[in-house]
């Protein structure tokens, strides 16, 4: 009998109630996760009671954004946090639903899941601006949790990293989510050596030179899906030593509950 798995599982569901009426619990109810960060809710406190508290057995956390089906986040476990965190301190983004941390501390370690929903700025320059504050905001913020505790940020991120992230990625130089600005945030956060980074991008861990099959996220508009025209944008963000007890990653593209598809990935790891 080898060590127990911690399967974690990360989905942008643009919109929780669209996402399970194609199916969502029933796969979750297969796929059995651990633990899922869930991003894009597009949901309030009332539209989740006496529905969505629960999926699949997972007990539901959430932090709802303050207008109305937009945004929002939420992580659903089989395990009880020891605290829940809403926001991580920025009155703008808080308001926005972006940030949600569960805490999984012993008196051995001190261990945090959090789900993240990073701004998008494909609608015009006010809110790549929003995007870029956010980030600006939200590295030191990850700085200060990589020196207090071990963490996994699962999230849509929205930005592709490398070249290797997305399908086009000649012609998107000059479009968010492959922005050269937003590019050298993410470099710097996965340095092995700058003072802000030291944080590992699990997936490129697992699968180094992957492409195609490495894509999270597909544009509706066109035959994006169809021709695999995809992006990168969803990811485990982990510190270094938990990093290194992943074991196995998988993209799920047999259906299709969002415009994003779930990422999961096995650690070598018990809460």
């Amino acid at each position: 009998m080898g060590k127990s798995l911690f399967k974690l599982t990360s989905l942008n569901l643009n919109g929780i109630r669209s996402a399970t009426s194609k199916g969502l619990e029933r796969w979750l109810d297969a796929s059995r996760p651990d633990c899922i960060c869930v991003q894009e809710i597009k949901a309030q406190q009332a539209d989740v009671a006496g529905r969505f508290e629960q999926l699949a057995g997972l007990q539901g956390h959430f932090h709802f954004a303050e207008k109305k089906g937009y945004s929002g986040v939420g992580i659903y476990t089989r395990h009880e946090p020891s605290d829940v965190r809403i926001g991580y301190g920025s009155p703008e983004f808080d308001a926005e639903g972006r940030t949600l941390e569960l805490r999984f501390d012993t008196p051995a370690r001190k261990f945090s899941i959090v789900s993240a929903y990073f701004p998008s700025g494909s609608s015009g320059d006010e809110r790549q601006q929003a995007k870029f504050r956010f980030l600006e905001q939200f590295h030191p913020h990850l700085m200060q949790q990589r020196g207090e505790r071990e963490f996994i940020l699962c999230g849509d991120i929205n930005i592709a990293h490398q070249q290797i992230d997305l399908k086009n990625w000649r012609s998107n130089q000059k479009n968010s989510g492959f922005l050269p600005e937003e590019r050298a945030w993410m470099t710097k956060l996965l340095h092995t050596t700058d003072p802000g980074g030291g944080l590992v991008d699990v997936y490129r861990l697992l699968h180094p030179e992957t492409t195609g099959d490495a894509y999270t996220w597909w544009s509706n508009r066109g035959q994006a899906w169809a021709n695999n025209v995809g992006w990168r944008l969803d990811y485990h963000l982990a510190s270094p030593s938990i990093a290194q007890r992943a074991r196995a990653a998988s993209i799920y593209k047999e259906e299709r509950f969002s415009d994003h598809a779930p990422l999961t990935i096995d650690y070598e790891l018990a809460l």
